[in-house]
């Protein structure tokens, strides 16, 4: 089994791709937003630490964590940012590895796909075989943000001088996915690594 990180800037396209992957070859794609939001559950690793952090007042009558308040006020304080990631993103990683080691045991997967906003300053590049950086030209990009969910062009330039460099991609990603024309030309990119991997085994 192989273990590919996937990243890339927001809006170029890496969930269509994860979906062609799902549907075309025999692997498991684990989500690290999906990961955050289950170890931020009652009872799991990270809520009472995060209900001490952040107050009752973030959470629902049910006793869960109003992720809208929450994400209101971590992303207004900058301190409050960083005590939520140190807390949260090192049970992600722990999580994860938990599940590479159980896919590696049980053998049912060709590939098992990770991917993350934060995957190359979370250091993943310790833990998986190899990152694929998803690219996108940069107004494509935008214009999938504004079309697709409605972001205004403030919110874009927020988001994207938040993130790494194009060069920082390239610098630590040995594959680089082209996803700048159509969805079938870069799912042919991603054929012909997979292939490739599959022909080696």
């Amino acid at each position: 089994m192989r273990v590919i990180g996937i990243t890339g800037g927001v809006g170029a396209g890496k969930t269509a791709l994860l979906g062609y992957v799902k549907e075309h070859y025999r692997c498991r794609v684990i989500l690290a937003d999906e990961v955050a939001h289950l170890v931020e559950k009652p009872g799991q690793r990270c809520y009472d630490e995060l209900v001490k952090l952040l107050g009752t007042e973030m959470l629902h009558p049910d006793g869960t964590i109003d992720k809208r308040r929450m994400a209101e006020k971590i992303f207004a304080d900058s301190v409050v940012l960083k005590q939520v990631n140190d807390i949260v993103h090192p049970a992600v990683k722990e999580y994860i590895l938990q599940e590479i080691a159980r896919e590696r045991r049980t053998e049912e997967v060709d590939f098992l796909f990770v991917e993350a906003a934060l995957l190359i300053e979370g250091g993943y590049g310790d833990i998986l075989d190899e990152l694929w950086y998803i690219y996108a030209q940069p107004e494509l990009r935008r214009r999938r943000l504004k079309e697709g969910r409605a972001y205004s062009d403030e919110k874009i330039d927020r988001i994207l001088k938040e993130q790494l460099s194009e060069e920082a991609f390239r610098q630590h990603c040995g594959v680089v996915i082209d996803n700048s024309g159509s969805l079938a030309g870069a799912c042919r990119q991603i054929d012909e690594k997979l292939e490739e991997y599959l022909w080696q085994k």
